[in-house]
């Protein structure tokens, strides 16, 4: 897609001593989260996610950052910093380093690990890992950078200041101000304040939740309302949440313990993650509480619990075909209990939904959001973002990683505190900061890199505007022999339709207009193949419109004998 800003035109040099900031994705939408700074003709790139496909994006996998106006200066690349673990943050990493293989990776432990298990899967080799932790400080050519603890629905989130010539830039990466999260690492708002008592002169700041009031629960909120599930179900509970949300699962590993339940991992992303977190101490694992889920079946049912992927209602995911009734384990029972422990992704409604519905159907007990507090945002509400800026006294804010409403709201607070300049820029708008002033200057192509299977960037928004037809409208085929000597019709028109309910029967009447208009067209001397072609595009397309009111794809092939 291109950009909407048809105003703005390519950026000019960065002044010397300036910082240009180019947001690749995730201003304007939240997924796909790729920003690289320049300066002194370095770059340093701070995250590297996807974004998952909507259901106008049929066949698409994911779809990845447009770093296309940089292609030829991943050389420069000083490193990769990711500020945690999640997919729309680190997902897209595995493709970038296939461009350049050896670019300097820097996290925190889980972060990487997480991101080595990825990078086995694509079987990329393992490059340059710098673990970082609150309080490291780390340089990369003219980049120095400071890590600061943050508190996010996945530990070991951080944000990243990064220091140069021209100024400091604050990225808090995703982040709320959770003050009783379970694992008890808070967001360090004493590193924040004295951050900006050195002086902030670009904000980037977590623009999802600015539209909501007031501060965002606790995750420990959300414990007395699993443990309440537990205590009322008589049979198995299966258990629906991110395969990242390790917060999450450590709670209802805690309730199933109290319960005497035990616990099997479903969904091949939530038994490499969780393994993943046991192994390096995130995960804390009651004794002799999991087990294998081959073993979990031959219990009773009121000792069993399933922690499975699927919250989102993926196709494919585990809790899916658990509710189509064909998972080759679970079988959905009635007097089951379902939870759902996580939040609903715009977009994916009908989705879900429809999963909980199919569990329904079979007698489940289904607990989601919708009808119990069984989970909370992993992002700063509208009250922590006022209090970070009031802290922090930043020259300029950025908001980022958000749709253009949450962006405009976050905005709106940092104005609201006093803040000078305050700049709403989205996907390729670049922006620089030059004598502490953050400033529009220019925009660089940046669409959509969509993933389909092994193809990646071949599919164009042409491609899928044509899914769409054959996915809604169906097509027509019509092939038609032209006697090359006489240019008169030989043989056909011969017309077949798929995917539109239209009778082959009815085709009869249109034949003798496409035959028609060919004729007339050979008469004013168009012969080739590819106009003739058109003509019976029109013609049949006219048809069918005007007949059965479709527009289905119209496949004409003229064949000269």
């Amino acid at each position: 897609m291109s950009h909407p800003h048809p105003e703005l035109s390519a950026p000019p040099a960065l002044a010397d001593d300036g910082l240009r900031v180019i947001p690749f994705g995730g201003l304007g939408e939240v997924g796909r989260n790729m920003t690289a700074f320049e300066h002194r003709g370095r770059l340093l790139i701070v995250d590297c996610g996807v974004l998952f496909p909507e259901d106008h994006q049929p066949g698409v996998d994911l779809i990845l950052p447009d770093w296309s106006s940089i292609r030829d200066r991943l050389d420069d690349v000083e490193a990769l910093v990711l500020t945690h673990g999640h997919e729309d943050h680190i997902g897209a990493t595995p493709y970038l380093l296939r461009e350049r293989g050896d670019i300097p990776l820097v996290g925190s432990e889980l972060t990487l690990a997480l991101l080595g298990s990825k990078l086995r899967e694509h079987r990329l080799r393992e490059t340059v890992h710098h673990v970082v932790t609150e309080g490291d400080r780390i340089t990369f050519g003219p980049f120095e950078l400071e890590f600061v603890a943050v508190n996010h629905s996945i530990p070991d989130a951080l944000a990243v200041a990064i220091r140069t010539s021209a100024g400091m830039v604050l990225h808090t990466g995703d982040f709320k101000m959770d003050q009783l999260p379970l694992d008890g690492r808070i967001t360090d708002l004493r590193a924040f304040a004295r951050l900006g008592e050195e002086g902030v002169d670009l904000f980037l700041t977590d623009s999802t939740n600015a539209e909501t009031p007031g501060f965002t629960p606790t995750e420990k909120a959300i414990t007395p309302v699993i443990d309440q599930v537990f205590r009322e179900s008589e049979q198995r509970i299966i258990v629906a949440c991110f395969a990242s949300h390790i917060h999450r699962v450590q709670q209802v590993l805690d309730a199933a313990y109290a319960h005497e339940r035990q616990v099997a991992w479903v969904g091949r992303s939530m038994v490499r993650n969780m393994g993943i977190a046991r192994d390096l101490g995130y995960l804390k694992v009651p004794p002799n509480t999991v087990v294998e889920a081959k073993q979990l079946a031959q219990l009773p049912a009121e000792h069993q619990v399933l922690i499975s992927t699927g919250s989102q209602g993926e196709p494919m995911s585990a809790l899916s075909r658990i509710a189509q009734r064909n998972h080759h384990i679970v079988h959905i029972e009635e007097g089951d209990t379902v939870l759902l422990a996580s939040s609903l992704i715009p977009g994916n409604e009908n989705a879900v939904y429809r999963v909980i519905n199919g569990l329904a159907r079979w007698g489940a007990r289904v607990v989601h959001k919708g009808n119990a507090m069984v989970h909370v945002s992993g992002h700063a509400s509208a009250g922590e973002l006022l209090y970070c800026y009031n802290i922090v006294k930043p020259r300029n804010v950025l908001p980022v990683h958000g749709e253009i409403r949450h962006m405009q709201a976050n905005a709106a607070l940092a104005r609201m505190t006093g803040v000078p300049h305050v700049v709403i820029a989205e996907d390729g708008v670049v922006v620089d900061l030059v004598d502490g002033v953050a400033e529009i200057v220019g925009k660089v192509d940046c669409g959509y890199v969509y993933v389909d299977g092994s193809s990646v960037g071949d599919v164009t928004e042409s491609d899928l505007k044509d899914r769409r037809i054959l996915g809604e409208e169906g097509f027509i085929s019509v092939i038609v022999v032209m006697d090359s000597v006489t240019g008169k019709v030989a043989s056909g028109p011969e017309i077949h339709a798929r995917g539109n309910a239209i009778e082959t029967a009815s085709f009869e009447e249109v034949k003798p207009a496409i035959i028609e208009a060919l004729d007339l067209a050979v008469a004013e001397g168009n012969t080739d193949t590819y106009q003739l072609q058109q003509t019976v595009r029109r013609v049949i397309g006219r048809w069918v419109s005007g007949t059965h009111r479709r527009r289905p794809m119209i496949i004409p092939v003229v064949i000269e004998s």
